[in-house]
């Protein structure tokens, strides 16, 4: 069984949000005409307490940029991003919706961050995306959404490391620091057993998965 994951497309990290991931939008079209060839399809969504341990403006003194320990993981401090309840943690309104048949909510716990869809950046504790898939009898997932180079990355990098066979999109998703990270993302996870397709060879992956 093959799985779509929407990785946080949410008003944030589109143009104009507060962690705007350049072109981000662009990825909205391509993403909805994609979801038909799915049968599940599962968006993940940031969803962060105010006093989140990775916006710079819970550290008196950093900025965005600077680097802190986060339950002993090395963090990079971002604004504040995709609040709980707030307008900018809501998905793209452009976004659809209609074939989503689980929300996983991430980055929930104040003390560490969760840039995969599946685990805490400590692998500490799961956000429930595993089992959701092991009980679909999911074995494949294609993954789309923001940003390539930060969630993108490492969901793909925990779904490979879970067994799951693994696509992304390119012409699907964004980095927020650009068209070269994104080409140097692609290229390591492509190393570690990705494929990477772009949306008009989605069928083929299907057929062959």
């Amino acid at each position: 069984m093959n799985a779509l994951l929407l990785i946080d497309i949410q008003k944030d990290f589109l143009p104009g949000g507060s962690l705007e991931v350049p072109e981000g939008d662009k990825i909205i079209p391509v993403v909805n005409e994609i979801q038909e060839y799915f049968d599940i399809v599962v968006a993940t969504q940031d969803w962060h307490p105010e006093d989140h341990g990775s916006f710079a403006s819970n550290h008196p003194g950093k900025k965005p940029g600077d680097k802190v320990a986060l339950d002993g993981v090395e963090q990079i401090l971002w604004p504040d991003h995709c609040i709980q309840q707030s307008e900018g943690a809501e998905f793209a309104d452009d976004l659809n919706m209609e074939r989503v048949q689980n929300i996983i909510k991430k980055g929930t716990d104040p003390d560490i961050d969760s840039y995969s869809g599946f685990f805490d950046n400590k692998h500490r504790r799961a956000t429930g995306l595993h089992e959701y898939l092991r009980e679909k009898d999911v074995d494949t997932v294609t993954i789309v959404g923001l940003a390539a180079d930060v969630c993108v990355r490492y969901t793909a990098l925990d779904a490979m490391e879970l067994g799951y066979k693994v696509f992304l999109v390119r012409n699907a998703t964004r980095a927020v620091d650009g068209d070269e990270a994104l080409e140097n993302t692609l290229r390591e996870l492509r190393k570690e057993g990705a494929g990477v397709v772009d949306s008009s060879g989605i069928k083929d992956i299907l057929i062959d998965s």
